[in-house]
């Protein structure tokens, strides 16, 4: 008799696989998974890059088939979607958090917070003190979607995941 798995269970399936460029946080926290079908004989998997050409993706997609055939699925098909473009507002709670676990500043604010245009920069607290005394140093951190601040009170250099 075979094994049947509702959408539900995949998506718990789906929490194993972590990003590549940050291991501690899942595809589910990065809300990368846009949805999950079984089509006739084969289960789709439907995911959005966080930036367009993230390197990531390949070994992500390599990772959710391995996953799943481990569990019995032999075909899966991996739908890349790229609209609507993907947004940190879709990054989970638990991912915020175990990003600030990690020691990465997770985004503040909304990617439609369109006052940010002319408010002043935002505060960005310190993942590892909490002190808003931050500032950035580059535009660009260890990988294209986050951005490298340093805190004035710990010295300590952390990652900013840049709001978008």
């Amino acid at each position: 008799m075979p094994i049947v798995f509702h959408t539900s269970n995949i998506y718990k399936i789906l929490e194993e696989v972590k990003d590549p460029e940050v291991p501690v946080i899942s595809i589910i926290d990065l809300g990368i998974v846009r949805d999950v079908a079984l089509v006739e004989d084969s289960l789709h998997i439907s995911i959005t890059p966080t930036y367009s050409g993230c390197p990531a993706m390949k070994e992500i997609e390599e990772d959710i088939k391995s996953v799943l055939h481990e569990i019995g699925f032999d075909k899966v098909k991996i739908i890349t979607v790229l609209s609507p473009a993907w947004t940190t507002d879709w990054l989970s709670k638990e991912g915020r958090e175990k990003l600030r676990a990690y020691g990465i500043a997770p985004p503040v604010g909304t990617s439609v917070d369109k006052s940010a245009l002319f408010a002043e920069p935002k505060k960005i607290s310190c993942p590892q003190c909490s002190s808003e005394n931050t500032k950035m140093i580059s535009q660009f951190g260890s990988t294209s979607c986050k951005a490298l601040y340093s805190c004035e009170d710990c010295k300590e250099p952390f990652d900013y995941f840049k709001c978008i």
